[in-house]
């Protein structure tokens, strides 16, 4: 017995040196643009510091993002992927372990009555004992296989986070949309009940002898040519909250929002009161998680070459058995003691051309991975500097927009004082009437754009970006580059 144990710690000993041999193919290296790139933990953390939504204060889009959160499928698939993911991982770094199966088992025979020794006697056999079996791992295959797999595990997961920021964003535009179509109802609506009024005046000045039937139609051509504008604008209306109801994983038919809400809510559209700045101005792509997942995947990829490469050399496995065995007319005990160790060598000698075409297929792969990481980088800094660019185009439209509509609104007061002094004809009042319902409705177009450009910034940036009250930054791709390879 004593042998035996000095055997298997020789042998636990042995593989456990052989253990410590480097792992062949290339160690990962992140790149440079990927140092600002957190970790899942990171990023979390960071995704609690910004929750952006609410610096809108609209308790209706507070309430559908934590509906959105709590319920949307796809939300639940990416978190049900990034379970999968590391049971994969987990399963992957299991396989370096030794693996020890317990078994125990009984036969029972009856001696044939035709024997000449123990006829018709049964005679009965036992064994216990454990069954060892460990793949030693001397080039590093198991273990770059669990790296790679890690690798994938941490990219499901920062998935799943880009399936939040992207759900977020989604929400927000879709309930952009949804106040848009709101917005541009009402003026539609209340230009309407201007157009109606400057009827009645058109009609008091027909019944005193000043005014036309042609006068009364075309004024009557303007109100159906905007009456014909509502129903499109219910459409977007009804559109928008079908698309909000599948986000909020609800039945069109059952979605309405919280009345109480609403009432509460502010009238126009959500928008910001301070000027926008970088959270980190050094570090742009520090919540990108489409960046993050990028380089996870080129992390798997190179550990993929490691796998690859290790098929080169022998695989060497050691197992083993250690118990007891007994033989007819005797139990189980110390002089029934069994063992037994058998190593083993695999190596697919005949098969080395084979292997070093999946090598490289392997590091074509890596350097497809690397590509898209790099691609990631450059998209990544484009949408944001687009998105900004975007919003800050936006705003000074919008500004335009609210001098335009207090313009011809004067214009329109005037003209009418005037049409009904006599002193102006009809159709400089139609024109006046028509530019200030044009630039009423392009108000309304204006700050639902300027809302969705606003969230367009928030998903480039997911989330990281703050309050201030400087002036906002130009994005410099050039400069943003460079400190991302420091």
């Amino acid at each position: 017995m004593h042998k035996t144990l000095r055997l298997t710690a020789i042998s636990v000993a042995l593989a456990s040196l052989l253990l410590g041999c480097a792992a062949v193919g290339p160690s990962y290296a992140a790149p440079a643009a990927a140092n600002q790139v957190p970790l899942p933990v990171q990023y979390r953390a960071a995704d609690k510091a910004h929750h952006w939504w609410q610096q809108f204060n609209d308790p209706v889009l507070s309430q559908l993002i934590e509906k959105a959160l709590l319920n949307n499928q796809t939300l639940a698939a990416a978190e049900a992927n990034v379970k999968r993911a590391y049971a994969a991982f987990e399963d992957s770094d299991n396989a370096g372990l030794p693996r020890l199966d317990i078994t125990a088992s009984q036969q029972n025979n009856q001696v044939p009555d035709s024997a000449t020794v123990d006829a018709g006697q049964i005679q009965r056999q036992a064994n216990f004992g454990g069954a060892l079996s460990w793949d030693l791992d001397l080039f590093g295959k198991l273990r770059r296989a669990a790296e790679a797999a890690n690798a994938r595990a941490q990219g499901a997961e920062l998935a799943w986070q880009e399936a939040k920021v992207q759900l977020l964003a989604q929400v927000a535009a879709s309930y952009g949309d949804y106040r848009g179509a709101e917005l541009r109802l009402t003026v539609a609506e209340q230009n309407l009940g201007n157009l109606r009024r400057t009827k009645q005046i058109i009609l008091a000045r027909r019944d005193a002898g000043f005014a036309s039937d042609l006068e009364i139609s075309r004024i009557d051509a303007q109100m159906y040519q905007l009456q014909s504008t509502i129903p499109q604008h219910q459409f977007a209306k009804a559109q928008a909250s079908a698309t909000l109801a599948a986000l909020v994983a609800q039945p069109a038919e059952q979605f309405v929002l919280d009345s109480a809400l609403v009432k509460n809510r502010p009238e126009a559209l959500p928008e910001l009161n301070k000027p926008l700045s970088f959270a980190n101005q050094h570090n742009y792509l520090k919540f990108r998680t489409d960046v993050a997942v990028a380089e996870r995947e080129l992390a798997a990829s190179t550990a993929d070459i490691g796998v690859a490469t290790a098929e080169l050399y022998p695989e060497v496995s050691v197992s083993g058995f250690l118990g007891f065995i007994s033989s007819p007319g005797l139990s189980l005990g110390s002089q029934n003691e069994a063992w037994s160790i058998a190593p083993s060598l695999r190596w697919q000698a005949t098969e080395l051309s084979s292997i070093q075409s999946r090598i490289r297929g392997a590091e074509a792969t890596q350097q497809m991975a690397f590509a898209r990481f790099q691609q990631t980088v450059f998209d990544a800094l484009a949408q944001m500097q687009s998105s900004l660019q975007g919003y800050r185009t936006s705003r000074e439209q919008q500004l335009s927009a609210q001098q335009q509509v207090a313009a011809t609104e004067q214009a329109v007061q005037l003209t009418r004082a005037q049409y009904e002094a006599g002193t102006t004809e009809f159709l400089d009042l139609l024109d006046a009437e028509r530019e200030w319902l044009a630039a009423r409705d392009q108000q309304a177009v204006l700050s639902v754009q300027s809302f969705q450009r606003l969230v367009s910034v928030y998903r480039a940036f997911a989330g990281g970006l703050e309050l201030t009250e400087s002036e906002p930054l130009a994005l410099n791709q050039k400069s943003a580059i460079a400190a991302n390879r420091k």
